[in-house]
């Protein structure tokens, strides 16, 4: 099983709507990418030990069976998903794509 893991680090000034995200983006995603996507979770950032912004203000883990049923899924859907962001944020993601050992 693989993890992709789509980070929004944040910036100072920058805007994340995260009812848009929660509400809107997510539901959209689960929808396109369809069985392909096994589970996914939504974490937001807290700041730490005396830190007033967290390192990230988003991040999602979308699990797949392989990087294979990842690309075949979302390759085609791209463009649509990618073209979302601009709804919810000035922010660029960063992606990590994970092989799940524990």
């Amino acid at each position: 099983m693989i993890n992709v893991c789509v980070m929004y680090p944040y910036v100072n000034g920058s805007e994340f709507d995260f009812n848009y995200y929660l509400n809107k983006h997510i539901p959209m995603v689960r929808e396109v990418l369809g069985d392909a996507l096994k589970r996914i979770s939504v974490d937001f950032g807290l700041a730490e030990d005396g830190n007033l912004e967290p390192v990230f203000v988003a991040m999602a883990h979308l699990y797949f069976d392989s990087v294979d049923s990842f690309k075949q899924s979302f390759v085609p859907q791209a463009e649509r998903i990618h073209a979302d962001i601009a709804n919810y944020t000035d922010l660029k993601p960063i992606i990590q794509v994970s092989d799940i050992r524990l």
